[in-house]
């Protein structure tokens, strides 16, 4: 029998949930989401995926660019993601950003002068990421894993070029979902060698040869190439997805 005379005890890991700042209270030194805040979380959420598909519906032909905020328009790469979107602009593809500055304005940039669809998918942050100029329509999303599955929903390929934690972080995941078949097999494009070549050394090194952690064939997921022209090559012909 339960002595209903005693408080329940909670197992108040499982409140710890990353939260908003408006979105939880404080009991003591605890912060403890409430009922309603989570439920109204997960309607957000369902929102930010309604708005988002229904965003992406009118597009079509996505190749999504992924890259470095910090990388500055003098930088090589910068240069060769204006290219890029240039090129695919001219041939009707649809180009996909963060909506960021660094290498997403250098893409939206080459769409947008070109004349193409250029999107972006912004990201709300404390210290507001700018949209950049180039960017023809944007939706902006609260929740990074939601705005993450809207940048792969639909692309007929994804392009990264050199960045930080969170270009390596998308990488990696995609190749995680491909590797595992939970995403449709598309090309993934690493551009710039002297970058991407010796985090493949050291994948090809210890995940496949010292620890064999991943297959041989894991590593035919993705190619790498040295400028913009090189990756057109590559996905020209590719053919256009409907669903994640």
């Amino acid at each position: 029998m339960n002595d209903l005379s005693k408080p329940p005890v909670v197992n108040k890991d499982i409140c710890r949930i990353p939260l908003p700042p408006e979105e939880v209270i404080k009991t003591g030194s605890e912060h403890l989401p409430k009922m309603s805040e989570i439920t109204w979380r997960i309607f957000r959420i369902m929102a930010e995926f309604v708005e988002g598909f229904q965003f992406l519906s009118s597009s079509s032909r996505e190749i999504t660019i992924f890259g470095s905020t910090r990388l500055p328009p003098e930088n090589r790469w910068y240069q060769e993601a204006v290219k890029l979107g240039s090129m695919l602009a001219q041939s009707g593809f649809t180009v996909i950003t963060g909506g960021g500055p660094g290498i997403m304005e250098a893409a939206n940039k080459g769409a947008y002068e070109a004349g193409g669809e250029s999107l972006g998918l912004n990201i709300q942050l404390p210290h507001e990421q700018r949209v950049n100029p180039y960017v023809k329509r944007s939706r902006a999303f609260h929740y990074f894993f939601t705005r993450r599955v809207m940048l792969a929903a639909s692309a007929q390929a994804y392009i990264f070029f050199p960045g930080g934690f969170g270009t390596l972080d998308e990488f990696f995941e995609l190749v995680t979902l491909i590797q595992t078949k939970k995403a449709q097999a598309i090309p993934m494009i690493c551009v710039g060698k002297e970058f991407w070549d010796p985090m493949i050394t050291w994948v090809n090194t210890y995940l496949l040869e010292k620890f064999q952690t991943i297959s041989p064939e894991d590593t035919n997921i993705y190619q790498v190439v040295d400028c913009a022209e090189e990756v057109f090559e590559l996905i020209k012909d590719s053919k256009e997805r409907t669903i994640f």
